[in-house]
């Protein structure tokens, strides 16, 4: 059985990639024409982010096709395999979403271009990061489809200290850039968890 959760990990991580392929592609040509507006990157963000990289894809993709960490392997009942694979699809679906919500909004660093907007419809009526609220889920499904005490948990640890580095950062961006209209957006939205009663 964990053979089939490996799979459908893999093909998660696939349907993700062809999902954000896209954004990245667009992402990259606007930095190459210079259209960014402001930047506040650093050597340590793109660190982590290559940390976070290593979590999410490198050290599942060396759990799936090599034998090198089966010794840290643990099992679980076949019901929370299949649990994660449908918390696997709604990252799926919510990381699309997200991303047809903000259009020509996103970035993957902590960049601001020249003509963004800021998006308050779709998921982001309800939160403000559903990218990173579907990272999360990821390493949630994650830890139940690769049962593998290194491979497992790679992206809730690594993924966790980008979120808790980059996100106060992002917010104060947006604080910078939008304003009381951002302030007036915080107070209707959690972060990634949607405010009861909202």
């Amino acid at each position: 059985m964990n053979n089939t959760f490996k799979i459908v990990f893999l093909v998660g991580l696939i349907i993700a990639e062809v999902i954000r392929f896209p954004h990245r592609q667009r992402n990259k040509r606007e930095m190459r024409e210079k259209k960014l507006a402001e930047s506040r990157l650093n050597p340590l963000d793109v660190m982590l982010d290559f940390l976070a990289f290593g979590g999410m894809e490198v050290i599942p993709l060396i759990y799936i096709f090599t034998p090198w960490l089966d010794f840290a392997n643990y099992a679980l009942p076949p019901v929370l395999g299949w649990l994660g694979a449908v918390i696997f699809v709604a990252t799926l679906w919510l990381l699309w979403r997200a991303h047809a919500d903000l259009g020509l909004n996103w970035s993957p660093t902590l960049q601001i271009t020249q003509a963004h907007q800021l998006v308050t419809q779709g998921v982001y009526h309800y939160i403000r990061h559903p990218i990173y609220a579907a990272m999360w889920l990821w390493g949630i499904a994650q830890v139940l489809l690769l049962q593998n005490w290194i491979a497992g948990p790679a992206t809730l640890l690594f993924y966790g200290i980008v979120y808790f580095r980059r996100t106060p950062r992002e917010e104060q961006m947006m604080l910078d850039r939008f304003g009381d209209e951002y302030r007036a957006y915080m107070q209707q939205t959690g972060r990634v968890i949607p405010k009861l009663g909202k």
